[in-house]
């Protein structure tokens, strides 16, 4: 069961906006703990109203209210968005359609996404075994090169001389009576004039001069070759991680309006009939006003030391006003288009609460963790998450060029510097920029000061339900319903 809004509020400041909240605290030990479905709802004040009318449609009555949360200053967000059609209705089956094309067309594009992502695993695991081998050229320029010689002598032996069958190092060592030492031979000696000062039968000495002379042009020659591939293949790695981020945003449109065309389960609804033209629409707003400390200071709204409240340390406070709507309606479509319009029954509910940032933070945190965007995540996790696992590797090689040239950049000084006695000194070294974690910790909730809980959120919770009135009482008056009392 998904948890509501009200009740993960309701989690987020037990106290407060849950009935028999001190006991859930008891229970739990701790806010972390407390289930959000366990929670019993309780707002500071709540109107509601109930607009029936299947002549007129819905629109007007939702974007009124939206517009009217803007005139009023407060910065609206959509937090829920759901509907379910009745199976009979043609709203079910023609939605059921362009669910069906827009899947389809993302797990069309999925299906690309994957054989790029195949191919980048693989240039990377090929970058990787090619710079391996180039570290082994690279050593040959220095104190290491016996080592590289005999590594790269049996790279030889293991993929070039291999090719010649029963004729190669290997076969006539193991296979051959006479050629017992040749592989050691071969590893031992560095050169062709080499191969007479050795004590080796004559026989062997014909073989070894020959694959001694193959060996020395090959290793001349391949270093090239592999550094050239090296070159082509960063550069195809990066046509591919560019392809796969284009796929990535061409699939995750498709993807996204398939989910929001999936319709909720609703199990024994009774407004449902499976044969009936019915739909039900369930839509949540959620507006918040930040409550201005110095300018209500000012204003002698609150006590005059507060204009100063940088000094206090006081958090930003919310008078925030959630909208519930829930409709049921009879789609009809509009003649020679493919929309439909709603007429029908409205359930409109404005409840006030009061939110600081911390609480903000953490109820968008705790909708990111509930059942609400489970497959957005999944969505996301089937597009950018999957480049984001080799993001770290990928950008070792496509760099690799940038970190060469910022080497050399070291190297080019000032010549008059020595004059002064500067080539001596270390080179100043930048501070590291800290980056920002991907996926920061839990929100943690600072306890509220003296101020802050006996001053400004018994303001922000007046201002809150004067709010939720107005929305309230604006309504009703602008549609000639009778005032609330």
């Amino acid at each position: 069961m998904t948890a509501t809004i009200e009740q993960l509020i309701g989690k987020i400041h037990p106290k407060l906006y849950a009935d028999k909240g001190a006991e859930l605290l008891k229970k739990y030990s701790s806010i972390e703990a407390i289930p959000a479905e366990e929670v019993e709802e309780k707002s500071m004040s709540e109107h509601s109203l109930v607009y029936d009318s299947s002549s007129e449609t819905l629109e007007p009555v939702y974007f009124f209210i939206l517009d009217l949360m803007n005139d009023l200053g407060l910065e609206t967000e959509k937090l829920i968005d759901n509907f379910t059609s009745s199976p009979g209705s043609g709203h079910f089956a023609e939605l059921g359609q362009r669910a069906t094309i827009m899947q389809q067309q993302g797990t069309k594009i999925l299906a690309d996404v994957n054989t790029v992502l195949r191919s980048v695993l693989n240039i990377v695991y090929d970058l990787k075994e090619q710079r391996i081998r180039l570290q082994q050229y690279d050593d040959l320029k220095t104190d290491k090169k016996e080592s590289a010689i005999l590594a790269l002598k049996q790279v030889w032996m293991d993929k070039v001389d291999i090719i010649k069958g029963n004729s190669s190092i290997k076969a006539m060592a193991i296979g051959q009576a006479g050629f017992q030492t040749l592989i050691d031979a071969f590893l031992f000696v560095k050169d062709v004039k080499d191969v007479d000062k050795a004590d080796l039968n004559e026989r062997v000495k014909r073989i070894l001069r020959a694959r001694i002379l193959e060996f020395n042009t090959w290793l001349e020659h391949s270093e090239k070759e592999l550094r050239k591939r090296y070159e082509l293949e960063r550069t195809y790695l990066k046509t591919q991680v560019n392809s796969l981020k284009l796929y990535s945003r061409w699939a995750r449109p498709y993807l996204k309006a398939a989910q929001e065309l999936e319709m909720k389960e609703r199990g024994r609804e009774p407004a449902l009939v499976k044969a009936f033209n019915t739909i039900i629409l369930e839509l949540t707003l959620l507006g918040k006003k930040k409550i201005d400390v110095r300018e209500e200071a000012l204003s002698g709204n609150l006590p005059k030391e507060f204009e100063k409240f940088e000094r206090l340390k006081i958090k930003d406070y919310y008078s925030c006003v959630l909208v519930n709507f829930k409709f049921r309606g009879i789609p009809q479509k509009i003649s020679q288009q493919a929309h439909y319009v709603f007429g029908g029954r409205a359930e409109i509910s404005f409840k006030a609460y009061v939110l600081n940032e911390d609480e903000i933070k953490k109820l968008n945190e705790e909708l990111e963790a509930s059942d609400i965007n489970d497959v957005l995540r999944l969505i996301e996790g089937a597009t950018s998450e999957s480049l984001d696992q080799l993001q770290e590797e990928i950008n070792f090689f496509l760099e690799e060029n940038k970190k060469e040239e910022q080497e050399k950049q070291k190297d080019t000084s000032n010549p008059f510097k020595a004059i002064i006695g500067g080539y001596g000194e270390e080179p100043t070294k930048s501070k590291p920029k800290v980056s920002v974690p991907t996926s920061p910790g839990k929100v943690i909730m600072r306890s509220e000061t003296f101020a802050e809980k006996n001053y400004v959120r018994p303001f922000a919770e007046e201002a809150a339900k004067d709010l939720a009135f107005n929305l309230f009482d604006f309504y009703k008056k602008a549609h000639g319903m009778p005032s609330y009392t």
